[in-house]
């Protein structure tokens, strides 16, 4: 079995026999997140800052006789990590708290893939500007 890779317009194969692990491995490597984690930034999008509090029990309690909807937090560690930057870069763009970054990176996420997240977020959020002012 072949990987393919058509990402940024070219393709690049694989050794044949490498496995979905594999591959998914060597795109960490390269510092690029993997397509489910792009799926968790988009739904990051809508989650308010709300979602990244300890739910209280009042809170529960209004939630269960209201019907608010809130976002649990996911059961991945890493990728609730991820969630919770996303998050924050979708509401505070750039000014992320140094103990949110040291998470982050603890959760086994580079540098680069936290500054690739943080270019792809900045530029939706610049486009959705200029379209709001259209």
């Amino acid at each position: 079995m072949a990987y393919l890779d058509l990402r940024d317009g070219g393709a690049r194969a694989m050794v044949p026999g490498v496995t979905a692990s594999e591959a998914a491995s060597l795109q960490v490597q390269n510092g690029h997140l993997l397509p489910v984690e792009w799926t968790i930034v988009r739904l990051a999008r809508e989650d308010g800052l709300s979602s990244l509090r300890e739910e209280s029990r009042l809170g529960r309690l209004l939630r269960l006789v209201f019907g608010f909807r809130r976002a649990m937090p996911l059961a991945s560690a890493r990728l609730e990590a991820l969630r919770r930057i996303a998050v924050l870069s979708w509401h505070h763009g750039y000014n992320i708290a140094p103990s949110e970054l040291g998470r982050f990176y603890e959760a086994g996420y580079t540098t680069h893939q936290y500054e690739t997240l943080l270019r792809h977020i900045g530029a939706l959020r610049l486009s959705i500007k200029r379209r709001n002012r259209a």
